[in-house]
């Protein structure tokens, strides 16, 4: 919508009068609208799919269009930042719901389209895939906000939409099994370690009933527990029959914190480094 005004001037004999302000407004035939068709919220690596429709209400074709996407970027230091990376070739252009040839996209960053036209009365939709890299950020309710801006000569001024998609919160917990020695004696101390990451942007705790079970074959007597060098008792922490080898620790009794993350301050580069706990069991043979 473009806002303009008018005046005309009368003049007679010598005097000269100014007419009232008329005040007019243009508006665009065009809408826009951006969609996320993948889900609201994201992950490093995943895959996140837009869609950009665009509706002509007029009676007339606009053509010469050029969609430029920001792919969510920000400034860093001297830098410009783009924390989606678009997927070459993913772009899909449709008009009145039918497939076209493919768009020409002539920049990656940002992602340019152009040639675009939008029918008389109809729409024109453009769907293409974008994905989460090095530079976005992750942790728990941080997000990506991209604007997709179009042009053309036959628009007053360019029309805009936004879409936002919010880093996945929660924990994502891995285990690492090793033991030591290698070789043992007979009779000998054996000791498990289980080591517990968290790569999720939120620590997991006692409500997430994180647990261990584990069969000790060969079978171990007189076993130490630890978490972190925290000695355990059991039954409050763990349970362990030695008849079977059969260990549990007991729900919510291991914690987890969240993984915390840098970025660096020469590239940019955003790194994450994983929350984690250590637990060791040990006993005879």
């Amino acid at each position: 919508m473009a806002i303009f005004t008018n005046q005309a001037q009368l003049s007679y004999d010598t005097a000269t009068l100014n007419s009232n302000v008329a005040i007019g407004e243009i508006r665009s035939a065009l809408t826009i609208e951006k969609t996320v068709l993948s889900g609201p919220t994201y992950g490093l690596g995943d895959t996140i799919v837009y869609q950009i429709t665009v509706s002509n209400a007029g009676d007339t074709a606009v053509s010469g269009l050029k969609l430029t996407d920001s792919l969510g970027s920000y400034a860093f230091q001297a830098l410009t930042l783009y924390p989606l990376t678009y997927q070459a070739g993913s772009a899909q252009l449709f008009l009145n719901g039918v497939l076209q040839g493919a768009p020409t996209v002539c920049a990656a960053q940002p992602l340019t389209v152009k040639g675009l036209s939008v029918p008389a009365n109809g729409i024109m939709q453009l769907i293409y895939r974008a994905t989460v890299n090095q530079y976005a950020p992750l942790a728990s309710g941080e997000q990506i906000q991209n604007v997709v801006s179009l042009t053309g000569c036959a628009l007053t001024e360019a029309l805009t939409a936004s879409a936002t998609v919010t880093a996945e919160s929660g924990p994502s917990l891995i285990v690492a099994k090793s033991m030591v020695p290698v070789p043992v004696m007979e009779n000998g101390t054996l000791t498990y370690t289980f080591v517990i990451l968290n790569t999720g942007n939120t620590a997991a705790t006692e409500a997430d009933l994180v647990a261990i079970s584990d069969l000790f074959s060969p079978i171990l007597h007189d076993i130490t527990v630890s978490l972190d060098g925290a000695y355990w008792t059991t039954p409050a922490r763990y349970t362990y029959n030695e008849s079977t080898g059969q260990f549990h620790t007991v729900p919510g009794q291991i914690t987890v914190p969240a993984a915390t993350y840098t970025q660096n301050m020469t590239t940019g580069v955003r790194s994450m480094t994983p929350g984690s706990v250590t637990l060791l069991v040990s006993g005879t043979l």
